[in-house]
């Protein structure tokens, strides 16, 4: 190549990487002026909104003075200021103790697989959980200053629904996991695996935060000791927009991880089902721990969150919408708490499913407890797990 072909193409080279360099500042520049211009516009909507929002005070300040009423409605104080906080921390000292057991028991295990990920942010979320329980005594109990209600209605309520959802998704997240492996158990690695459901955790984290902060900012109304104990009271007129379209997307999604744990959990038992019927010799004893697992996450799952979120409905509208009567939102009352309380009890329940359904968590359990880890049935289940490639995946969580 001669010296005037090379200059030639240097000279190409550089026109074409100047015409790019143009055009993309060109590029640039049109960017973050048309970014400037859909930031300033939605400030405006932001701002129009929030004059929507103050012209429709009247409208809220009459709906709230309507749901302050229920606080005259008369209450059983024995079942709110006694029964319940007494259960509560019963509730709080059993939550403490096993899944701060659970959390140094998974401290030893390494996160080789996907479900160790999830039990083990479920471990975390429930340990925050229970942590949020004293203020709900003590606030119910009347034994704390009326400032503790304002504390409770911005943040520890917010913090528990928060973890409760948190829980409720990883749940879904074991059962697509459990069927994907039952479905296709060569399809993936497990460090790929793995590093996706650590990504997955921290979406959800991320999406749940972003569902339930606002509701820590936007319960910012001056509190007294009179609306203290209504924390719809606490709400700015957006705070109480947000409350309950955020309450109505977590009731959503719910009972979306409810349907897809259906047919997750009856993919599986017809996976297992199939295998039964080729290996009936040597699989009936993993047929029935894969159905005892099954209906162990199920029940728990069923017994802890459903009562709620048929109960979440009518509640939630008991509180926004204005006409209801005192005699009906004590009965709802009564219901959404003995409910709640069931789903409080998740984190006592929760370390039931570690010791059944996840092997190494159990093996390392009776190991720090110098107990003998295999037993008699658990060899000749080994053995049947040779002939059944996918009543192991399944039963060695």
């Amino acid at each position: 190549m001669t010296s005037c072909s090379i200059s030639q193409l240097v000279a190409a080279n550089s026109t074409t990487l100047g015409f790019l360099n143009q055009s993309l500042w060109e590029l640039l520049d049109t960017l973050f002026r048309h970014g400037f211009e859909s930031i300033s516009s939605l400030l405006n909507h932001l701002k129009n909104y929030q004059t929507l929002c103050t012209g429709t005070d009247n409208e809220l300040n009459m709906l709230s003075s309507s749901n302050t009423s229920e606080n005259n409605c008369i209450y059983n104080k024995i079942i709110t200021q006694q029964v319940l906080p007494l259960t509560y921390g019963f509730i709080f000292i059993g939550g403490i103790l096993l899944n701060g057991a659970a959390a140094w028991v998974f401290l030893h295990i390494p996160s080789k697989t996907s479900f160790i990920v999830y039990l083990k942010n479920i471990v975390i979320a429930d340990l925050i959980m229970s942590l949020t329980y004293p203020f709900k005594i003590f606030s119910d109990s009347k034994i704390g200053p009326w400032q503790l209600n304002v504390v409770v209605c911005r943040f520890s309520a917010v913090i528990f629904y928060l973890n409760m959802y948190i829980s409720i998704m990883l749940f879904g997240l074991i059962g697509f996991d459990r069927c994907f492996k039952v479905v296709k158990p060569q399809s993936i690695t497990s460090t790929y695996g793995v590093q996706c459901s650590k990504i997955i955790c921290v979406v959800i984290w991320m999406l749940q935060i972003l569902i339930s902060f606002p509701n820590v900012i936007l319960t910012n109304q001056t509190p007294t000791k009179n609306n203290s104990n209504n924390c719809m009271d606490l709400k700015s007129p957006l705070g109480f927009l947000w409350h309950t379209a955020s309450s109505y997307t977590c009731l959503g999604i719910f009972w979306i991880v409810f349907f897809l744990l259906i047919v997750f959990y009856s993919s599986i038992a017809k996976k297992i089902y199939i295998s039964h019927q080729k290996f009936k010799k040597n699989s009936t004893l993993a047929k029935k721990k894969t159905n005892r697992n099954i209906f162990t996450i199920m029940l728990v799952f069923i017994l802890c969150f459903v009562p709620y979120h048929i109960v979440r409905f009518p509640y939630t509208l008991s509180q926004t919408t204005p006409g209801y009567n005192c005699k009906l939102k004590e009965v709802l009352f009564y219901i959404k708490e003995l409910a709640l309380l069931l789903s409080a009890a998740n984190v006592c329940l929760d370390p039931i499913i570690y010791v059944f359904l996840c092997q190494p968590f159990k093996e390392k359990l009776y190991q720090k407890l110098h107990l003998k880890v295999k037993t008699s049935e658990e060899f000749e289940n080994s053995r049947s797990r040779k002939s059944n490639a996918i009543c192991e995946t399944v039963i060695v969580l």
